[in-house]
């Protein structure tokens, strides 16, 4: 028998803002003129604009099926084999640390999943400790601090005015942080700008962190799918791990092996000892039972059957390199068409100074307002563009559309 009410105890709840990155990609579908084009989404797309499996993927399912696997439940932190696989990758297999056992991993639900559970370990372990994030950063850092109760604040990173990085203003924040907070950091192709310190600029963060005190947590969302490299893309966290630091590291497998919707990554924690690895393990495995009680299966499988089998290991590399390939010769044909058809003189070099699959523009919101309304190019309104969504055919256009807003709307 259905309950009358006068008035419903959701009255007070108001209609959510759409998202503004993933309701971009809804903007989208929504329009029905023929030149649009989705570059809000950081989604890999092939020549021809359409989503793209990974041959070695396709093989590791088959391997699946072929093995018979089950859909057990696994256990809180993950499939062994793919925990183990996802260490060696980050730091190498023959790092002191994972030969030593000073690694605690435990597989979460892609990158954001394991932010949180990296997130929800500091809110409940060391309380009061503020986290600087970098400005701008990836929209859904600051949801997942702030649900979780962790207060932050942000360092400078992005200079307008070079469309570049900002190093002096990074670490004058980072020095005036108070000591032993915690700093996010991206572990290669920085999400939204695509500007990375450059080696000899990862030694003087390091430098600064160790000297406050601070503790690194990357975030490691494009490893091999930003340089083609696995070990390059990796560098700056087996500097910072090679220097002994504590620190958190959160794992994708969402951009380099297409795992979108797999929802497979890890969080892992560096410290001194295997005594203390175990202890941290076992409370993220605590936190993690009462969030979504353990992680799932297929995409933790297609991982451990593509590296734990050589051949299929290379194919992945390979096919690594081709996305990496492709994407960096859109961002050059880009940049020529920007360079041929702008007779003001600007410099467009930052487009090809930044690396992985975004590129920050510098467009003002009323800026890529108009890229939208008039050239049907959806983005995000920060200035990001994702060249991983842009083929060679449509650089001439985006070309127009960015001179066009750049100039004429303020």
């Amino acid at each position: 028998m259905a309950v009358a009410v006068d008035v419903s105890r959701f009255e007070n709840v108001s209609m959510a803002p759409p998202d503004p990155i993933l309701g971009v990609s809804e903007a989208f579908k929504a329009d029905t003129d023929a030149t649009k084009l989705n570059l809000g989404v950081g989604a890999y797309r092939t020549e021809d604009l359409q989503p793209y499996v990974l041959k070695v993927v396709n093989k590791a399912e088959q391997l699946m099926l072929e093995r018979g696997e089950n859909k057990e439940y696994l256990p809180i932190e993950g499939l062994a084999a793919f925990n183990k696989a996802t260490a060696e990758l980050l730091l190498g297999a023959d790092n002191p640390v994972i030969k030593n056992g000073q690694i605690a991993t435990v597989q979460g639900l892609s990158g954001t999943g394991s932010l949180r559970l990296g997130a929800a370990f500091i809110a409940r372990y060391f309380p009061g400790v503020k986290v600087l994030i970098s400005s701008p950063t990836w929209g859904n850092h600051k949801n997942i601090l702030s649900d979780v109760g962790v207060p932050w604040s942000e360092y400078r990173y992005f200079d307008p005015q070079t469309v570049g990085l900002d190093f002096k203003g990074m670490i004058e924040d980072i020095k005036g942080a108070p000591n032993g907070s915690v700093i996010l950091l991206h572990g290669c192709a920085h999400n939204p700008t695509g500007i990375d310190p450059t080696p000899e600029q990862w030694e003087a963060i390091a430098d600064e962190l160790e000297e406050k005190g601070h503790m690194p947590f990357f975030d490691v969302a494009y490893q091999g799918f930003a340089s083609g490299s696995l070990d390059d893309d990796a560098s700056s966290v087996r500097k910072f791990a090679s220097r002994g630091f504590e620190m958190f590291v959160a794992q994708s497998y969402s951009k380099n092996l297409g795992l979108y919707a797999e929802r497979i990554g890890a969080i892992n924690v560096i410290l001194p000892t295997a005594d203390l690895a175990a202890r941290v393990k076992s409370q993220l495995k605590r936190l993690a039972r009462p969030m979504y009680s353990n992680p799932p299966v297929h995409g933790a499988r297609i991982v451990a059957n593509v590296v734990g089998d050589s051949v299929l290991f290379d194919e992945w590399r390979a096919e690594m390199q081709m996305m990496a390939g492709r994407i960096k010769g859109v961002r050059q044909k880009l940049y020529e068409a920007l360079l041929s058809k702008d007779k003001s003189g600007k410099d467009w070099s930052f487009i090809l100074k930044q690396i992985g699959m975004f590129s920050f523009t510098g467009l003002t919101k009323s800026q890529s307002d108009n890229m939208t309304d008039k050239w049907h190019v959806y983005m995000t309104k920060d200035g990001r563009i994702s060249l991983a969504g842009l083929n060679l055919a449509k650089c001439d256009y985006l070309a127009d559309a960015i001179i066009d807003s750049y100039y004429n709307v303020k």
